[in-house]
């Protein structure tokens, strides 16, 4: 099987993914546009090939590499990013050189689209907020008449919680129309609630060969604009009730050979024609890996190597990795530059060393979301988690 890798490279750990295709016996070849001096010496091993290029935007450049890799390499059998930025370029390259192990260009806008994943929520019986497509002033304000404030904004195409905002009044609202970013624009209803994911990997029949649930704070949006601190938890166990809404959604969106992102919010206030204190509404869905150290946080939590189940899914169409190992919260605590805190590196260490899986400097591109600095540990309860937030990001004002 030739498997091609676009943009292999980042982020850094997505070496793992073309390392478990290559142990599956899989042809992994690589697309990017960094020097192949700068690649890792893990990614370097992994590839059979790699193919640097100015810049992975000019699509006929893409489409010069992969002519030369189906030239000395045979048809391509696989086509993958695992990375939202390049999921439309994936589908229009499986689209010209006719790869079905995906979604074609005309299919890709179901997973990209935040007003067309509504008519997906609908079939699998997910409620979803009201909404509506930026227009103009006017309309938006009887939007807010019938919904009332405040609102969410957001590109109805985009990644994570950039350029995504609350308006509170209609001062607010009038200034944002008044600046109109040039992209299509989604309005929504403000939902009070918890995030969580469903997060996994699905068969050739939309069958769920792997599953596993983060719980995320209330506003990504908020930490991103002002700057507050981020933690999350992946969960020792996914809530059955959230399993089940997790199936009927891969099922209505037809999700086959995926690595799925599934975002839902968990209502802290009752919301009429939603759902009660407790129940989901759908978010939005991601038809790739969850974005920084994520997939590791899955590891460890479920004590499995998510990378290979990915690889098996695509080698044989289903999991070979054991999945009855004990289970744990891995949680994610990140520090900010500009702030000072009341515990140094060297008393973090020394106190929660043992649990400690991961800590280092995030790169600048995550920051905004995921802090400059993080610390990831690997604990028995929710409680201790918790505590290990607090221990990290307690500030000297507090």
């Amino acid at each position: 099987m030739n498997f091609i890798f676009i943009s292999p490279q980042f982020p850094k750990t997505y070496w793992n993914f073309c390392d478990r295709l290559k142990r599956n016996g899989i042809n992994v070849l690589g697309i990017g546009d960094s020097p192949y001096d700068e690649l890792s010496e893990e990614l370097k091993n992994s590839l059979t090939e790699y193919y640097r290029l100015d810049s992975l935007e000019n699509y006929d450049e893409v489409v010069r590499a992969v002519g030369y890799f189906t030239f000395r390499y045979g048809k391509i059998d696989w086509i993958e990013s695992n990375n939202e930025y390049w999921l439309g370029l994936d589908a229009k390259i499986r689209t010209d050189f006719n790869i079905t192990t995906g979604k074609k260009a005309d299919e890709i806008k179901m997973f990209q689209s935040k007003s067309l994943m509504k008519e997906f929520y609908k079939k699998a019986g997910v409620p979803a907020a009201r909404w509506h497509l930026v227009s103009n002033l006017e309309q938006g304000l009887s939007f807010i008449r019938e919904v009332g404030y405040p609102v969410i904004v957001k590109p109805d195409i985009g990644v994570g919680a950039s350029h995504t905002y609350k308006l509170s009044k209609e001062e607010q609202v009038r200034e944002f129309y008044a600046n109109l970013p040039d992209i299509p624009y989604l309005m929504e209803e403000f939902i009070e609630g918890s995030i969580c994911s469903y997060d996994g990997v699905s068969g050739p029949n939309c069958e769920i060969l792997f599953e596993s649930s983060n719980l995320f704070p209330p506003s990504i949006m908020d930490i991103v604009n002002n700057k507050n601190h981020l933690s999350y938890c992946t969960l020792n166990h996914v809530p059955e009730t959230l399993s089940k809404i997790g199936h009927r959604v891969i099922e209505a969106f037809s999700a086959k050979n995926r690595f799925f992102h599934l975002e839902f919010f968990k209502l802290t206030k009752e919301k009429p024609g939603l759902g009660k204190v407790g129940d989901y509404v759908a978010l939005e869905v991601n038809m790739r890996p969850a974005g920084g150290y994520t997939p590791d946080m899955i590891n460890f939590a479920n004590s499995v190597d998510i990378y290979q189940i990915w690889a098996d899914m695509v080698a044989f169409g289903e999991c070979h990795v054991d999945l009855t190992k004990p289970h744990y919260y891995a949680v994610y605590a990140s520090r900010r530059d500009e702030k000072q805190y009341l515990h140094s590196h060297e008393e973090i260490l020394e106190r929660y060393g043992a649990a400690i899986v991961m800590q280092e400097r995030m790169p600048e591109i995550l920051s905004a979301a995921m802090g400059n600095q993080m610390y990831t540990a690997k604990l028995e309860t929710s409680q201790k988690a918790e505590e290990f937030v607090s221990f990290i990001q307690q500030e000297v004002s507090e």
